[in-house]
């Protein structure tokens, strides 16, 4: 799809052909509440049901980033594995030291890695 909403086959040699869709009906406001309403696999969110959602903590998506299991984490930035465990699993959360450390990491993981594992001379 193309930003301007156009739907395209990608040929093999590359060329593209425009395919004709059926332009969609407008919805108004009360009939997405009416249709979300009806989805109870997936209702919709609203402020009576506070902690509905809990974030995802940055330290997972940091993690998943940089393509590391909780083990390779921990050992590379010489994190306890319990405590990265506790902080992923939301039992509890980095302090403010920690929440720093986290934001070098997620800055330089490279450099970080290269200040703990110095290369042998």
């Amino acid at each position: 799809m193309h930003r301007n909403g156009k739907l395209v086959r990608v040929k093999s040699n590359g060329a593209e052909e425009t395919l004709d869709t059926p332009a969609l009906a407008p919805v108004s406001a009360a009939e997405i509440e009416a249709i979300a309403a009806r989805d109870h696999e997936n209702p919709p969110l609203h402020n009576s049901l506070p902690g509905q959602l809990r974030p995802v903590p940055r330290i997972k998506t940091l993690r998943r980033t940089l393509a590391l299991t909780q083990e390779e984490f921990a050992e590379r930035y010489h994190i306890p594995l319990g405590t990265l465990r506790d902080w992923e699993q939301g039992r509890s959360e980095p302090d403010q030291p920690a929440k720093a450390y986290l934001t070098v990491i997620a800055r330089d993981p490279e450099g970080v890695k290269r200040a703990l594992h110095p290369l042998p001379r």
